[in-house]
């Protein structure tokens, strides 16, 4: 449980630390709601009024920091570079990036530590996370199909390239050998990454289409017996209860006029997982982009051979090219999922390397062995 915040006549006297902290605080809490407000202006309807909420709270915290600051409050400050790249961000492109940043910064609050803040401002800033979340979680349900696809084909076009690239070169054979090699990878990789990508796609669609209902009851239903028919199993077999089964074969039926149980629309039965198919993407988009991106990736580590280089040089260079891409797709990887960038970062460039350095390994062993 979080210590209770003090009464003002418990709270200890404030020192000058205490005065440049809280001028941090304002900095920041005008920088978030400008954030919020900034995001709202490139949003309608509800998720408006919800941005404009936060900016609102924000509002709200800014002047209890004012409030104690009074005479010391001092030249303006400006906000942490964190707020001020956030705010860059919504101002340019409102992106989901800057909600996954933002929940992440809400999270990392030092209100519940702090003695000066009240316990609704700590509270607000816990549940501002999680409004956040469901805001961020529309923009990653629609990026998942195609950005899982991308950053999959990128990845794995990176270290399997990589890989095939310091393998040959470890065996001893020529740079040029290397170079061809790394081309054949490329494009046998991102063929078998699209083709794969848009199966497995088009196969998750097709499983999901097959499990929507169809419309035989509407033409089935004129030549049924209410009291010995099998209507009532199907809608049973769909989740309904056997009063709310009842209910709908009667409707169907037409032994009432209108719907008397909201739940039991009298209206066709409609797809209703759009959703899943939106987050799935498109078996086109999603193979296109693992056909891109695969080859984007695998083009990467024989860049400096294409340029002429040869040797330890050229397997260095590429080397590092391929570190600084994968620490870059991971921190991307981890600031939607409003998560540690630097800790993704990493562990994509641990996993690309160690699979490189396998082998390497595997190739010395293989040309000493031929040689």
């Amino acid at each position: 449980m979080p210590t209770p915040t003090p009464a003002p006549e418990q709270r200890p006297q404030p020192t000058h630390a205490d005065y440049r902290r809280w001028r941090q605080y304002l900095a920041d809490e005008k920088a978030e709601a400008g954030i919020y407000r900034a995001l709202a202006e490139r949003r309608e309807g509800e998720e408006r009024e919800i941005l404009l909420g936060l900016a609102e709270a924000e509002g709200r915290h800014e002047a209890h920091w004012k409030g104690l600051l009074g005479e010391q409050l001092g030249r303006p400050r400006p906000a942490s570079l964190r707020s001020q790249l956030l705010g860059f961000l919504a101002r340019h492109f409102g992106s989901v990036f800057v909600l996954a940043m933002a929940q992440r910064a809400e999270s990392r609050s030092p209100y519940s530590a702090d003695p000066f803040a009240t316990p609704a401002m700590a509270a607000d800033e816990r549940i501002h996370e999680e409004v956040v979340r469901g805001l961020a979680v529309r923009g990653r349900t629609r990026l998942s199909g195609s950005f899982r696809a991308a950053v999959f084909g990128a990845n794995d076009g990176l270290v399997s390239n990589l890989s095939l690239v310091t393998g040959m070169a470890a065996s001893g054979v020529s740079s040029h050998v290397v170079l061809l090699s790394g081309v054949a990878g490329l494009l046998a990789g991102a063929l078998s990454m699209g083709a794969g990508e848009y199966i497995s796609v088009r196969s998750q669609r097709e499983l999901l289409s097959a499990s929507l209902p169809t419309q035989i009851t509407l033409t089935a239903a004129p030549a049924l017996d209410l009291n010995q028919n099998e209507l009532v199993l199907v809608y049973k077999a769909r989740g309904m209860s056997q009063a709310a089964a009842e209910h709908r074969a009667a409707e169907r039926l037409g032994y009432f006029t209108c719907d008397c149980d909201p739940s039991l629309s009298l209206q066709p039965e409609k797809a209703n997982n759009a959703d899943e198919h939106e987050a799935i993407g498109s078996a086109w988009q999603a193979s296109v982009s693992s056909f891109c991106f695969f080859a984007s990736g695998a083009i990467v580590p024989i860049l400096p051979f294409i340029f002429g280089m040869v040797g330890v040089p050229a397997l260095v260079l590429a080397a590092v090219l391929v570190g600084l891409v994968l620490l870059g797709t991971g921190a991307i990887v981890g600031l939607l999922a409003g998560a540690s960038p630097l800790w993704r970062a990493t562990r994509q460039l641990l996993i690309g390397f160690g699979a490189a350095a396998v082998t390497y390994v595997l190739g010395w062993i293989f040309g000493a062995a031929v040689g």
